[in-house]
């Protein structure tokens, strides 16, 4: 997630006490070796001198080298480099780079997702660059080797963490992951947890976790941690994070998940994107702007531009003609390819705002240019980033969506408004966090998938007090560990 280099490159410096904790855990004789595959000016390397890192930036390597003398800093690719050596290491730390690291692709990319194929692990094309990080440094260990790492808190949720996760715990006797509350590093908006793994070439069958509220420095793990079994973890999406909460409440929440009278959302709504223009400018008119080009009524559309215009429950017509009256601009210039365009229309389109709109990726990329597929009228709308959790909105107005909602149409025997209902019990609004992934700042993202997979009642047995106090602190205990108080 965050390279311990220089903040012009868009790294952040690790704490000292971290870097030291994690050094002090790994390095267990002068004699161990010690790798920092991604070693920025040497803050790692400095705390032992028998040390290699690498460092792709010549400059900041140099940096390294005049902090850590005794140590041997190899410029360029570390994915390259892992690749060609034959040296073998007693321990791995550092702080691997976030990718959206924009070094992250191409060529670099196809080196990394090939090396890490050769150990066993296949990454997606999406994966940020700090999981094949790990796994490029984790082969590069000696048999009985070891390794500890600041790592993003994605490991907990991402999909692209899942094979990591797994060759860990093929791949070492002990996996430890510290989930810290309280932000490592204060100016970024991403959380940061540790990793400690511990035995190369053994395997476990369950992964070690401790929730701290903040980070303490330590010369070893938490000596306090839960035991979460492989088979679980796999239970829970691949996911970490849903351990995060107290056993009774996951207890709970596992097995009403498995009664009879629950369903996920999917089984009773499908949930995908809304569509995609290309060219949301152009595309999405104004009243007053379809009057001046004299656009048809019929070839425009009302339409959700954003997650923050929705009500909390139902929207109305009433509501898309307060857009109107404002001349927001929530009019979808809808055509298909059978439409027969009159004058005015061809006149927008072939205007100096359409020529450019043309020229878009998408929009160059489909034939014709201007009709935009995929549009539908749904029965509701879900909102997918949110702080307090997603709203579920019933469609009464005949909108259409943009992708910066989600779609939703219902299937199966459910009524939207038994939806709605289910939706907002204790049991959903907890599943929702545990489906869903924080963004940073608050914010809680729901992919489609993610969506179809939220546990919503049906008409069942009903939960004690007890029980809804008990799904509720668990929402709220997700919840602040995305750092949104509710």
């Amino acid at each position: 997630m965050i390279s311990a280099g220089i903040k012009e490159r868009g790294a952040y410096f690790t704490p000292l006490d971290v870097a030291q904790s994690l050094v002090r855990w790994a390095v267990r004789s002068s004699d161990d070796r010690l790798l920092d595959p991604s070693c920025g000016d040497g803050q790692f390397l400095a705390l032992h001198p028998n040390a290699v890192g690498v460092e792709w930036d010549a400059a900041t390597a140099g940096v390294a080298s005049q902090r850590s003398p005794g140590s041997i800093v190899h410029v360029g690719d570390f994915f390259d480099w892992a690749a060609r050596t034959q040296q073998r290491f007693q321990c791995a730390v550092g702080n691997p780079p976030f990718i959206r690291y924009q070094r992250f692709n191409g060529e670099t990319r196809r080196r990394a997702l090939e090396h890490c194929g050769k150990l066993g692990v296949r990454f997606s094309a999406l994966s940020s660059s700090w999981a094949p990080f790990l796994t490029a440094a984790a082969g590069c260990l000696a048999s009985g080797g070891r390794m500890a790492f600041v790592v993003p808190a994605e490991i907990g949720h991402a999909p692209y963490a899942r094979p990591l996760v797994r060759f860990l715990c093929q791949n070492f006797d002990v996996v430890h992951l510290i989930a810290i509350r309280e932000r490592l590093f204060p100016t970024l908006s991403q959380d940061a947890w540790l990793l400690y793994a511990d035995g190369y070439t053994g395997s476990t069958e369950e992964i070690r976790l401790t929730a701290l509220d903040r980070f303490r420095s330590s010369a070893s793990p938490p000596r306090s941690f839960r035991r979460v079994p492989v088979a679980r973890w796999e239970a829970f999406s691949h996911r970490v994070r849903p351990f995060l909460l107290p056993d009774d409440t996951l207890d709970l929440y596992q097995a009403s998940a498995a009664s009879k009278s629950v369903c996920r959302l999917g089984s009773v709504a499908k949930v995908g994107i809304g569509y995609v223009t290309g060219a949301n400018d152009f595309f999405h008119l104004r009243p007053s702007e379809a009057r001046g080009w004299d656009v048809p009524s019929k070839f425009l559309l009302p339409a959700v531009r954003s997650g923050r215009s929705l009500p909390p429950r139902t929207l109305e017509k009433s509501t898309v003609e307060n857009w109107l009256e404002r001349d927001e601009a929530c009019l979808l210039l809808r055509v298909t390819a059978r439409d027969e365009l009159p004058v005015s229309v061809k006149s927008y389109l072939d205007s100096p705002e359409g020529e450019e709109a043309r020229e878009t990726y998408k929009c160059r990329n489909r034939d014709p240019w201007h009709v935009v597929p995929d549009v539908t009228v749904p029965d509701a709308f879900l909102s997918y980033m949110s702080g307090a959790g997603p709203s579920l909105v019933e469609n009464r107005a005949g909108c259409v969506g943009t992708n910066s909602v989600h779609v939703v149409r219902l299937r199966g025997n459910m009524s939207l408004k038994q939806l709605q209902r289910s939706w907002d019990h204790p049991l959903s609004r907890l599943s929702v966090e545990i489906e869903g992934h924080p963004l940073g700042g608050g914010m809680l993202k729901v992919e489609p998938g993610e969506a179809a997979r939220v546990v919503v009642p049906r008409n069942g047995r009903p939960f004690s007090a007890d029980e809804l106090n008990l799904l509720d602190l668990g929402r709220r205990t997700l919840m602040r560990w995305r750092h949104y108080d509710a």
